[in-house]
């Protein structure tokens, strides 16, 4: 199977999987999705969160997501429990497009080196 197509296919198990369990029985987007985790990160679940803590989670599961690519460094918890990360590489260019494979890319993997897929 070609690699984009495994790709695909891996992605539609995580998306699957995720909207059944936090989708009301609505699909969980992209953007959705990385929410998700940068709460499963900060590690406190049953919380409301502001809209600047909303995007500081995004920030925070796009930074653990594209850790192991050697784009960013876990670096510190900070006094509130919040992970802090620096950077090691910038990211190239990318497109849209090429954004949305990275990501989706990196969230697969994150979800199989946590045992929430198995493929």
């Amino acid at each position: 199977m070609a690699r984009d197509e495994k790709l695909k296919q891996h992605w539609e198990m995580v998306s699957q999987k995720l909207s059944e369990q936090f989708g009301d029985g609505e699909i969980i987007d992209l953007e959705g999705i990385i929410y998700l985790i940068g709460v499963q990160e900060l590690g406190k679940i049953n919380r409301k969160f502001k809209k600047d803590d909303k995007v500081n989670l995004m920030h925070i599961a796009i930074c653990r997501l594209l850790e192991p690519y050697g784009y960013y460094e876990f670096s510190h918890f900070d006094d509130d429990g919040w992970p802090h990360y620096t950077i090691k590489e910038e990211l190239p260019p990318l497109k849209g497009g090429e954004q949305s494979i990275l990501m989706k890319e990196a969230i697969v993997n994150y979800f199989i080196a946590n045992d929430y897929i198995k493929v």
